[in-house]
């Protein structure tokens, strides 16, 4: 029998476990244990186990890089696995090339722990969510330009919204390049000077939306400087995308409703504006009028050649009524005066001498009013109305009054 060196044997029983195709490419369930990541290096190491025994292993990090999830201590795994021999120590170990979670899907173990780390570093916090532009001039749609999203997009703004600016960026939306696509026609739209930004695909199974769950989307769209629309799939469809963006939309139809207004509405809305704007403007402008017309008129009122002419005018009605008053005046007097010249002439010597009665003065031309102004002999003159007869008194007769009869002569 040969003697073996250590080094011999070990390299022997490698060699037989390489040669063993039933130790190549298996399965292994177990328990992950004494779970070590060599930062620096980037190897896993670790131990599986299950009920009775155990299995260290390995997993170099080109493989580990491409594990959708990130192990830990006590998980259980399924592990795709080689059955080798560390000559060096003599251990037996597993190289593995992949790990799946055993009990639950690798993408959904990968989904849920990229979700919490996002979580943490504030990718999904509402205060992070930016409006969208009121009235953008540039939308650009990040989708495949052979699928019906596009087009229900293209149909969606262009009827709401003609004069808006659609630019296309065609991407990847599934496959392997697909998240390099994306993420190349986000920083494209930003650089186009884009307003917002519509990204997202049609409808399909999960697992073809997986690009808009990769950490490199979801941070391409964190930190575009464009709003994002985010439209994944159908309504019930749901990816990390979605959560970063500014706004999600059920389908991307939807999306461009959500990105652009109802220019349609608008312009009912400014006719109607524009309508009441102008009975304003009409109302005004009468107000106006009215006003210039009372001013008008005040100025009519003040104006001083009218004024002139008013006092004029009621200069001429004065001087008309003070005519018409000494008029009246005058037809007065000369009514008072015919009256007072007529009661004059009956008092008037030459009125009473007119009418057969004469006037007598003595010697002197005194009037006579008595028989005892004058004696027998005197001289008297009387006067009558067309002349007047010097006489001599022979006798004078005093009148006597009785109660029953009238005047006696004496002499």
């Amino acid at each position: 029998m040969a003697i073996l060196s250590v080094s011999q044997l070990n390299r022997y029983v490698g060699f037989k476990l390489k040669e063993d195709r039933a130790l190549q490419g298996i399965l292994v369930r177990g328990e992950i244990t004494n779970f070590t990541n060599h930062y620096r290096s980037g190897h896993l190491y670790f131990t599986l186990r299950d009920a009775e025994s155990c299995v260290k292993a390995v997993m170099f990090r080109s493989n580990a890089q491409r594990l959708r999830f990130t192990p830990r201590e006590g998980m259980n795994v399924i592990a795709a696995a080689t059955a080798s021999l560390y000559e060096r120590d003599g251990a037996f170990q597993l190289y593995v090339t992949d790990l799946q979670p055993d009990g639950a899907g690798t993408q959904a173990l990968a989904l849920e722990q990229l979700k919490k780390k996002l979580t943490a570093m504030g990718v999904f916090d509402a205060a992070a969510k930016r409006p969208l532009p009121a009235m953008p001039q540039k939308i650009g749609v990040i989708t495949s330009d052979t699928g019906a999203a596009l087009q229900d997009v293209k149909n969606v703004i262009g009827r709401r919204y003609p004069i808006g600016h659609l630019l296309v960026y065609p991407a990847q939306v599934q496959g392997d390049a697909a998240a390099d696509s994306v993420c190349r026609a986000i920083a494209a739209a930003e650089r186009d000077g884009c307003d917002v930004l519509i990204v997202g695909r049609g409808g399909g199974a999960s697992e073809t939306l997986e690009a808009f769950n990769t950490e490199r989307v979801v941070m391409a769209i964190y930190h575009c400087a464009v709003p994002v629309v985010s439209a994944v799939g159908h309504e019930t469809d749901w990816t990390l995308a979605d959560a970063a963006a500014d706004l999600r939309a059920p389908t991307p139809s939807a999306a461009a409703e959500l990105a652009v207004f109802d220019y349609r509405q608008f312009e009912s809305a400014r006719l109607s504006y524009q309508a009441a704007l102008n009975q304003a403007m009409e109302r005004k402008k009468e107000l106006v009028r009215y006003r210039a017309e009372q001013y008008r008129l005040r100025l009519k009122l003040h104006d001083p050649e009218r004024k002139l002419r008013e006092q004029r005018q009621r200069l001429t009605d004065t001087e008309d009524a003070m005519k018409r008053a000494m008029e009246q005046k005058l037809t007065a007097a000369r009514h008072r005066l015919a009256l007072l010249s007529g009661q004059l002439h009956g008092l008037s010597p030459l009125a009473k001498i007119s009418n057969g009665y004469g006037f007598v003065m003595d010697a002197e031309g005194k009037r006579l009013t008595s028989v005892g102004q004058t004696a027998a002999g005197d001289a008297i003159t009387i006067r009558i109305a067309d002349g007047k007869i010097q006489a001599q008194v022979t006798e004078t007769v005093p009148y006597q009054e009785t109660r029953d009869h009238g005047p006696k002569s004496h002499g």
